[in-house]
């Protein structure tokens, strides 16, 4: 009588169990953790219908023509190659939302967390109190109006008339009207402005730090704050971190509310054209939704490549 034999792959089956679809994985977490996705619905389903899909369409509509009176017709490419091809408007603005971008966002980000370290170093009640002092201005409405007086271009706006009363000049000069001045302007505006959600955010990392860390890095070999900050207190606030760098990197592409109340809408030569502004005259203006559309996309992307790049940067603190 012969032995049965089996197969390799037959003992392989036998040992190893079957590996079980994607999907059925899903479907398993999705039932052992009903709960939770049920409390979280009521949220999910407002930024599906408030944010995916205005996302989404106006992804679609990119591809259109539309005016707001006529069915959409759809043209391809067709606004695309119009925007980057014909469009010097665009290029201006795109220009100088960039400009924004790498000269505001990541100064102003430097600068919410440099005066949160320095404010948490503080008493309670004089942290309190400076915290206030730094965030008031990002939630008191249209305050950079106050910007006008200092940058009015007769002699009773604050900087022309320090500057002629101390001889530094005759004549005043036309600050919001000089296309020369325009966008450093608005750069000085958006700086002070730009302490705002970050800044509480670094400050409420810095709070939650485990001082025992701190102790323990010390007894290895850290031996000043700045091997400190490098080594415990960036890598233990890294999610206050990211979302710090998301909110200045959106504020500095979203740049128009500033543009327009100091340098007017549009502004002399586009010196302060924003492609906010841009997408708001093709949007609100015009109604060519199809081509604002394109022009948001545009933004949108610009948008997530900087968050991409600032992700892959932020993993590298501490290292």
């Amino acid at each position: 009588m012969q032995a049965e034999t089996t197969s390799p792959s037959a003992v392989s089956s036998l040992v190893q169990p079957k590996k079980q679809s994607r999907l059925a994985n899903v479907w398993r977490e999705l039932k052992k953790n009903k709960h939770y996705y049920i409390l979280m619905s009521p949220y999910m389903l407002i930024f599906f219908a408030f944010t995916v899909v205005p996302v989404v369409f106006s992804i679609v509509l990119s591809f259109f023509y539309f005016n707001m009176l006529e069915f959409p017709r759809f043209v391809g490419w067709q606004n695309y190659s119009r925007l980057f091809l014909n469009d010097d408007v665009f290029m201006i603005a795109l220009k100088n939302t960039l400009l924004f971008a790498v000269i505001c966002g990541p100064i102003s980000y430097l600068a919410c967390f440099l005066f949160a370290w320095i404010i948490n170093e503080l008493s309670p009640k004089v942290r309190a109190l400076m915290t206030l002092v730094f965030y008031a201005p990002s939630i008191s409405g249209n305050v950079f109006f106050i910007w006008l007086i200092i940058f009015s271009g007769d002699r009773y706006g604050y900087l022309n008339g320090f500057l002629i009363k101390f001889g530094f000049m005759l004549e005043p000069i036309q600050w919001l009207t000089n296309e020369k001045y325009i966008l450093p302007i608005i750069m000085i505006v958006q700086l002070w402005l730009s302490l705002g959600t970050s800044f509480l955010a670094f400050i409420a990392g810095l709070q939650t730090i485990d001082k025992s860390l701190i102790e323990a890095g010390a007894i290895d070999g850290i031996r000043n704050r700045w091997q400190e900050l490098w080594f415990i207190t960036l890598p233990s606030m890294r999610p206050q971190l990211m979302f710090g760098a998301v909110m200045q990197i959106t504020s500095s592409f979203a740049v128009a509310d500033i543009s327009v109340a100091l340098a007017g809408f549009p502004s002399v030569n586009y010196a302060g054209h924003t492609i906010v502004t841009h997408l708001m005259d093709y949007g609100t203006i015009r109604f060519e939704m199809g081509y604002a559309s394109a022009i948001a996309t545009v933004l949108f992307a610009m948008m997530l490549g900087a968050n991409k790049l600032t992700q892959r940067l932020l993993r590298k603190v501490g290292e």
